[in-house]
């Protein structure tokens, strides 16, 4: 499936579903089945790291895409992807789980505007160490803030990885963390972004903000003061890229199979919106 190379610069996911279901974004999503259903279950500790971190993703195949939504570990039990095989993009958009909602319209939406045709930039992360790529990952995610030495960012989902580069760049930043915890270097991660918004000169924000619920506030905000908003999008590569210019800057985005599945070389899709 091919579909427009304009970014509509959507302002809320809500009405990006809409157009979806209106059939003004792509084919009818109700008769675009889920053909596949599975779930990733990850734990990974990088030699020379003292602290090791989990990933749960629900992923949904539409035609030859594969949308993806990372979850809490247990927050969804497994069945909830073998029932999502032979239904429709449609039906999965009103289902009640929003982890699936996101995986279904990531799925979609990847069919019908797949990276290689409409992204402005392909990266790849060259084979290596599981510690090798996290780190070239983040180099190419980090790049896309901009920001200067001494400005702090917001980060919302933390990633050791990308926080390393922060600070090789001479950054601060406030880490943030839906499932809280401690960061490598045993800083507190923070429980509530929403309350630091005005405080930080950027924001880089996880794609699970989709599916948790909390990236509509890290959105409105962007738009209405125009600070940069940065998205590193595992969860939501084929989604994200539609807000581009609407209060996201930049995204990051990597479809499944994720940097972390594989020792070879992996490609990230960058967006960028215009100046």
């Amino acid at each position: 499936m091919t579909g427009p190379t304009t970014r509509p610069g959507y302002r809320t996911f809500d009405a990006l579903v809409t157009d979806v279901l209106a059939g003004r974004v792509g084919p009818d999503p109700g008769q675009q089945q889920v053909s596949v259903g599975f779930v990733t279950r990850q734990g990974a500790r990088h030699v020379s790291r003292g602290r090791g971190y989990r990933n749960h993703v629900l992923s949904l195949r539409v035609g030859a895409a594969v949308g993806s939504c990372a979850v809490e570990p247990d927050e969804l039990p497994d069945d909830v992807a073998y029932a999502c095989v032979g239904r429709t993009v449609a039906e999965l958009l009103d289902h009640p789980a929003l982890p699936v909602r996101v995986a279904a319209l990531d799925a979609y939406l990847l069919a019908v505007r797949p990276h290689p045709d409409t992204a402005d930039t392909v990266l790849t992360v060259p084979a290596g160490t599981s510690l090798a790529k996290s780190t070239a990952r983040a180099a190419a995610v980090v790049d896309l803030l901009p920001c200067a030495p001494g400005q702090t960012v917001l980060v919302v989902g933390v990633v050791n990885s990308l926080l390393e580069q922060l600070r090789r760049r001479g950054l601060r930043y406030l880490p943030c963390d839906h499932a809280g915890g401690r960061t490598e270097w045993d800083e507190a991660c923070l429980p509530d972004a929403q309350a630091l918004l005005g405080t930080a000169d950027a924001v880089l924000a996880s794609g699970m903000t989709l599916g948790n619920g909390s990236f509509a506030p890290l959105l409105a905000h962007a738009a209405a003061t125009g600070t940069p908003l940065v998205m590193f999008a595992q969860t939501g590569s084929g989604v994200l890229p539609w807000f581009v210019g609407s209060g996201v800057t930049a995204v990051s985005a990597e479809p499944y199979p994720f940097f972390w599945l594989d020792g070879g070389p992996t490609p990230i899709y960058q967006y960028r919106a215009a100046p």
